[in-house]
């Protein structure tokens, strides 16, 4: 017997189809992300697919107006942003505290500790994540401020070990800042312009790891990178040499057919780990990690460069990437 009023049970299932269709054909709420990027970056990030994708997720990306204040602009929900300079950062800034449930991505101040190669591994140095599955390092580095005639001297004292990659200190986002030297004997050293980063080379099997961080999403891709140094070629072999530079796509290793033990992708503890760390550290949701793993042991890792909204191509002791 039904109760009166109740519905029956074949009629109540309509009724859940309809509530569930029109939910359904309910227009999505939109996501509206305002972006400022430079040419370059609109031009490599901002793909026709991507957009056509992001529409469907319910993403609209709108151009951020620099020539308008950008406190008149919007609504936004987030802003995405890769661009330098004082007068943009205080305009993020000033958004930032009248606009505190707008993401950023991500904070001027977060970004600039990766715009100097002194300050953008001090947080990996600190880590330690020995009981996550592996070691994670820095390779030993100086800073070279001025004078080339004094590095040879400098090098020796600091006892750094051949070779040296030889990077400009300051990564502002133009191709010389994204110069890179490998230096086999400490006397070609002075033959390079200050100021720079010296940092020891790590034998790696030829094979980087890019570790892509995106809030807590991780995606890790491999890339081929310098060959190893051997003891011989290095008490041959003197001068400095440019790095050689290759397309994204010749410099994928991911479909290669490699030794394992040089293949084989670090453990996804310890990345979940790092990333965690480096998250909370740096203060950004939006950045890659290059890493290698030293020739000959499974589980002692170097981290060798942090950028902030990378590209999808190089590391510092591979070839070229966009960065900041």
């Amino acid at each position: 017997m039904r109760i009166h009023g109740e519905m029956p049970p074949e009629k109540e299932e309509e009724e859940k189809v309809k509530s569930l269709s029109s939910s359904i054909q309910q227009p999505q709420k939109l996501v509206v992300v305002g972006y400022a990027l430079t040419s370059k970056k609109k031009k490599s990030f901002l793909q026709p697919k991507l957009e056509v994708l992001a529409r469907d997720k319910g993403i609209l990306f709108v151009a951020i107006d620099l020539n308008r204040p950008l406190l008149d602009q919007g609504p936004f929900d987030v802003v995405l942003h890769k661009l330098l300079g004082k007068d943009w950062c205080g305009a993020i800034e000033d958004y930032r505290k009248k606009n505190p449930e707008v993401a950023v991505l991500d904070p001027p101040d977060a970004i600039e500790q990766l715009l100097n190669r002194q300050s953008m591994l001090n947080d990996v140095t600190d880590l330690n994540l020995s009981d996550s599955y592996g070691k994670v390092c820095v390779p030993r580095q100086m800073v070279i401020n001025n004078d080339p005639s004094s590095i040879p001297h400098e090098v020796t004292r600091a006892g750094l070990k051949l070779p040296l990659v030889a990077k400009p200190l300051v990564v502002d986002g133009t191709a010389k800042s994204h110069e890179m030297f490998l230096a086999y004997d400490q006397f070609s050293l002075s033959e390079l312009e200050p100021p720079l980063v010296l940092q020891e080379f790590v034998n790696h099997g030829g094979i980087l790891f890019k570790v892509y961080i995106v809030g807590e999403a991780i995606k890790v891709v491999r890339r081929f990178s310098l060959p190893n140094v051997t003891k011989q070629e290095l008490s041959k072999v003197e001068g400095v040499f440019r790095f050689p530079r290759v397309s994204s796509a010749a410099a994928s290793a991911d479909d290669a057919d490699l030794d394992p033990s040089v293949a084989e992708l670090p453990p996804l503890p310890l990345l979940e780990k790092l990333a965690r760390e480096l998250r909370r550290r740096l203060g950004l949701r939006l950045f890659n990690v290059d890493m290698i793993r030293e020739h000959g042991t499974k589980d002692v890792f170097y981290v060798i460069d942090i950028n902030y909204f990378p590209g999808k191509s190089r590391s510092p002791w591979e070839t070229e990437e966009e960065s900041i």
